[in-house]
């Protein structure tokens, strides 16, 4: 079982040097698989759009909540550590042009020596995409897409170079330089609670990171994703699925279940704004675990 950390967004602490810097050190002198980064490229307070894991439709977070950008709060994690993984959880794919953030993403990967691993979402607020200048409804197809596009920049196209032509998105003969470290590029996992997310993940995708669903439901979806991909003719075993869980809750019987369950990796979330108190859970929760640590 991977398990990963995910500061507490609530208290906008991942804009905080000094406490990233202690957290994701922690992290990976514990032996924690990575730290994941959420994102929102602005909020607007004055949304209409329902947030679909709440039944009061709004988000947790208050309007002037610190949330710094996934990839460069990634960056500076990569440069302050040395082995732990580097994530989004998630990154709104339809704000970001896919050009643009294959080089982003790339060149993140490579300095940090191949650590990098990218969960995206469509995202649900309206208003925000907007404002990023997407068209909301067609934020599937778009991000259907970037996913296509990214790939094929990453790819080793040769001396002619890389080509496409969409919907939204074409080029010819274009190189994107450096290349991620892997072969077949970074990561590419969805997050999501719809049936198209988990369709998104089974044919574009390396995993799945259901969200806003848990017991018996959970568990379903998770098999029905294993389904459709052994039916799509991907390998299910190679295909990840990561679930997040508050990190006080977390328990050798938490990781038992979630295994048997066919989770393969944990989001710890942690809900301690306070630094001591966060280093002090980390510790606490790998302890409770085992893991071994450097």
């Amino acid at each position: 079982m991977k398990i990963a950390v995910l500061p507490p967004a609530q208290a906008g602490v991942a804009a905080d040097p000094d406490w990233v810097v202690r957290y994701a050190r922690q992290a990976e002198e514990c032996g924690f698989e990575s730290f994941v980064a959420i994102e929102h490229p602005l909020v607007v307070s004055s949304y209409s759009s329902r947030y679909p894991y709440a039944e009061s439709g709004r988000m947790p977070l208050r309007d002037d909540c610190a949330i710094p950008d996934p990839l460069e709060l990634l960056s500076f994690v990569a440069a302050s550590t040395t082995t732990l993984g580097l994530s989004t959880g998630v990154l709104v794919l339809p704000a970001h042009h896919p050009v643009v953030l294959a080089k982003r993403l790339a060149t993140l990967d490579v300095l940090s020596g191949g650590r990098l691993r990218l969960c995206v979402g469509l995202g649900w607020m309206r208003e925000e995409l907007e404002a990023c200048g997407t068209d909301f409804d067609t934020r599937g197809r778009r991000a259907d897409e970037s996913i296509d596009v990214m790939r094929a920049l990453w790819a080793d196209s040769g001396e002619k170079g890389a080509s496409f032509s969409g919907e939204f998105f074409s080029f010819s003969d274009a190189h994107s330089h450096p290349k991620p470290c892997r072969p077949g590029g970074v990561p590419i996992h969805v997050g999501g609670h719809s049936p198209a997310s988990m369709r998104r993940a089974v044919r574009r995708g390396d995993g799945w990171q259901p969200l806003g669903i848990g017991g018996d439901e959970l568990r379903a979806a998770i098999a029905e994703f294993r389904r459709q991909a052994a039916e799509a003719g991907r390998d299910p075993a190679a295909q990840e699925v990561s679930v997040s869980a508050v990190t006080s809750a977390i328990t050798e019987q938490t990781v038992e279940k979630s295994t048997a369950m066919g989770i393969d990796r944990l989001v710890a979330t942690s809900m301690q704004p306070d630094i001591d108190a966060a280093l002090e859970e980390l510790v606490a929760l790998a302890a409770r675990v085992g893991l071994s640590g450097r």
